[in-house]
């Protein structure tokens, strides 16, 4: 029997279940930057990284203010590659990018209020520090008991451990637990191990590689389709 659920956040209630590295890439392409995909996919894992080594996501960072940030960094190390000038791009990526991100968290608000009618939830994210920030501004403040960040609790996914912290914070058992979340290897799998049953929201991933859904217990294609039949 089902009592409660955790949620991902990036990529799963943000971009309608789409790898945040396609999404920032199908924006460069909308407002033809002119770089290549190859590089762009480069800059985009070295602004990932420097994030995550260094603290410069701040607690009361907004998210158009860590998207900016994002892509800064990522045009500044492509500028290195390229005589264009790129800086002028960061303002229409990240106006284009919150905009979207703003339609999509909306969606998702109305999927969560109508499950907080019935479950109790929580949040399990690999984030910055700044996520309690991130959900008031997109009005998902107050809708999980419970926010597991991995930048807080010093655990991050892959690691089963993470989604332990979340159903201990149930106060459930695991296989009362649902996790939802867009990545197979980073949420499904390693919730599987935690003992929690398992949605996968699939989208459109990072690479084309084939991905073996038999690993999750239930696919859905828009996060709707938790409360209805689509």
């Amino acid at each position: 029997m089902i009592r409660g659920f955790i949620f991902d956040y990036g990529g799963t209630l943000d971009t309608g279940g789409q790898h945040w590295g396609k999404v920032i890439w199908h924006a460069y392409e909308h407002l033809q930057v002119p770089v290549s995909e190859t590089d762009f996919r480069d800059a985009y894992v070295h602004a990932e990284r420097t994030l995550g080594k260094n603290p410069i996501i701040q607690p009361d960072f907004t998210f158009y203010k860590t998207l900016e940030t994002k892509i800064r960094l990522q045009l500044e190390y492509l500028q290195a590659s390229y005589i264009t000038p790129l800086t002028s791009y960061i303002l229409p990526l990240t106006s284009h990018l919150y905009e979207a991100t703003v339609a999509e968290t909306s969606k998702s608000r109305e999927v969560l209020l109508s499950l907080k009618k019935q479950y109790p939830m929580v949040l399990v994210s690999n984030f910055y520090g700044n996520i309690a920030t991130v959900l008031k501004e997109f009005k998902l403040d107050g809708i999980f008991d419970t926010i597991i960040e991995s930048a807080v609790v010093g655990v991050r996914k892959p690691d089963p451990q993470i989604f332990t912290l979340g159903v201990e914070a149930l106060g459930m058992q695991p296989d009362e637990v649902v996790v939802v979340g867009d990545s197979m290897d980073k949420d499904i799998i390693p919730a599987s191990k935690a003992g929690c049953h398992t949605v996968w929201f699939k989208g459109e991933g990072w690479t084309n590689d084939p991905v073996d859904e038999t690993n999750a217990e239930r696919v859905i294609t828009a996060l709707k389709q938790l409360i209805v039949n689509e």
